[in-house]
């Protein structure tokens, strides 16, 4: 019997010196595979035999084998990962804003600056018409600096636009493999209630969730059944067991190129935080509008009040002097879009005030009816604009004036857009330079330059801002305001990535393998291995003397 005694307790030591050898040789194979957690085998004494002599023992059990996880470390490390890749990417495009509107040495500060030295050169010598056209050369070349900034600035806004769809098919697939081992898992787990958990399958679908804090900030709810529940935004579900939801983009009401973040058909782009997508948002809605409208209030600010004076004086034929520069053919009128999706319909006009330009601002405005009450909304910072005596007669706001057209049915909005799109649209008028109107008469006076130091002067006046801000002082308040954005996000960028670094180190230290532990571990659990083997070795020499005895 003592035989039997020393063999099974033998034979169970052997068995778990081969699991601790299996899982170190498993550690040692994945030491460079993402995500992956180290694995311990967890052992106990079997429950001992009671004799006359006392408790002897049976040898051990396997109890389970487990990985290095913790959950705080792990969201820990995803919010890092969200937070990293938001400012990385908004740091990344900021830059490219700052590169479009902050080159000095050939953008649009010395381009306005040779408009207005041509506008001097007419004014010293009006009847000149090598100077006239050199003149109408340069207000063509600014013009066409206005049109290629904010086409570059356009073009930021597409690759926005497509990253942010891809960035949503990444997600959308990352979301459906985390349903599809939800499954997996929920089956292991109940297979072996509740007592063994997959490993594998559990660093995979971790690996899984750091990938997709990398594209948008998840809550991560865990089931009791193993599976995981993800939430984003302000509740909705991403993830539900098996379930897996679908993101998508949609164009706004007013504005397809305008994109909404959409799941389950209800629009969540103002819940999004973290990750690559926020970061997207963040960019449009922080620093590429903002820079467009600015920069589209300059080239209205510009054209109105070039045009008003221009129109005051006379050409070299007597003739009054008409618009130099137009804003895409529409002359004072403000583009208006109604939204389709509401019943009322309706129509409003809205048309540029020049003798009060000095108070247009950098911004949308949405004009809504509820059926009985008009409300103007300044979209910029959501502030909501005076309109009393509308609709019954039009009023005048911040560089406008707005008047109904046809009165709505029932519940409208109307989208007002006096900035977005002035500087793509921005063009000269005039291609004669006899047209140009530098006399302040129409006697046609041989040298009359009256008019046309009135434009020259125009370089000098605070005719933007409320009456603060010059041209060049606007434009370098649009550098400034751009700089300042892209040092921000390149700060927040530095600060999160040691962050990161700081949760990636704490997880290896936690989960990672360290391959000189696993070295010793084998030489261990070798030896025991060995010993074990031994002890089954004088187990069966004293079975063979106890039988050689019997005969």
């Amino acid at each position: 019997m003592a035989g039997t005694g020393i063999l099974e307790t033998a034979l169970t030591g052997l068995f778990a010196s081969q699991r601790w050898l299996a899982t170190t040789s498993q550690n040692i194979s994945n030491v460079n595979t993402e995500g992956y957690s180290r694995q311990r085998v967890e052992l106990s004494a079997r429950p001992p035999q009671f004799t006359g002599a006392g408790y002897i023992g049976q040898g051990v059990n396997v109890v389970n084998i487990t990985r290095s996880y913790d959950q705080f470390v792990n969201q820990q490390l995803n919010s890092s990962t969200s937070a990293f890749a938001e400012s990385e990417y908004l740091a990344g495009m900021a830059s490219q804003v700052d590169a479009v509107v902050g080159n000095n040495d050939s953008g649009l500060p010395v381009t306005l600056k040779s408009f207005f030295g041509a506008v001097n050169d007419v004014a010293s010598d009006p009847t000149s018409l090598a100077a006239r056209q050199t003149m109408l050369g340069q207000a063509d070349s600014l013009a066409q600096q206005f049109n290629a900034m904010a086409s570059s600035l356009d073009s930021l806004r597409n690759q926005t636009n497509n990253q942010m769809q891809a960035t949503l098919d990444e997600i959308n697939g990352y979301a459906k493999s985390i349903a599809d081992l939800n499954v997996k898992i929920t089956a292991e787990f109940g297979r072996t209630a509740g007592m063994q958990m997959p490993n594998d399958l559990l660093d995979q679908r971790d690996a899984l969730l750091t990938k997709i804090a990398e594209k948008i900030n998840v809550s991560v709810l865990n089931m009791d059944d193993g599976s995981v529940n993800l939430i984003i935004g302000k509740g909705q579900s991403l993830v539900s067991n098996a379930s897996a939801a679908t993101l998508s983009l949609a164009g706004s009401a007013f504005d397809n190129s305008y994109k909404e973040i959409v799941i389950n058909g209800q629009p969540i782009t103002q819940s999004i935080t973290g990750g690559e997508l926020s970061g997207a948002l963040k960019f449009r809605d922080q620093v590429l509008d903002p820079a467009q409208q600015q920069l589209g209030v300059l080239a209205a600010g510009l054209s109105l009040q070039f045009n008003a004076i221009h129109n005051s004086g006379f050409d070299l034929n007597g003739a009054p002097g008409k618009d130099l520069f137009a804003l895409g053919g529409t002359g004072l009128n403000v583009p208006v879009t109604v939204n389709p999706n509401l019943p009322g319909g309706g129509g409003i006009t809205a048309t540029y005030d020049p003798s009060n330009t000095v108070n247009l601002y950098p911004s949308d405005y949405r004009l809504d009816y509820d059926g009985t009450n008009y409300t103007l909304t300044r979209l910029s910072d959501k502030q909501t604009i005076n309109i009393v005596g509308f609709p019954g007669s039009p009023v005048n706001v911040e560089g406008m004036t707005i008047s109904l057209s046809t009165p709505p049915t029932g519940a409208s909005s109307f989208l007002i857009r006096p900035a977005f799109h002035t500087a793509e649209n921005l063009k000269i008028n005039i291609s004669d330079p006899k047209e140009i109107a530098a006399a302040g008469n129409g006697s046609s006076v041989p040298g009359d330059n009256n008019n046309a130091l009135k434009l020259a002067n125009l370089e000098q006046q605070s005719i933007l801002s409320g009456g603060r801000s010059t041209l060049s002082s606007a434009y370098g308040q649009l550098v400034s305001q751009v700089g300042a954005s892209t040092q921000s996000a390149k700060t927040s960028q530095s600060a999160q990535q040691v962050l990161l670094n700081q949760a990636k180190q704490t997880r290896e230290n936690l989960a990672g393998v360290n391959l000189d532990e696993e070295a010793a571990n084998l030489i261990k659990f070798q030896n025991a291995y060995q010993a074990a083997a031994k002890a089954i070795s004088v187990a069966n020499s004293l079975f063979d003397t106890l039988i050689g005895a019997v005969r």
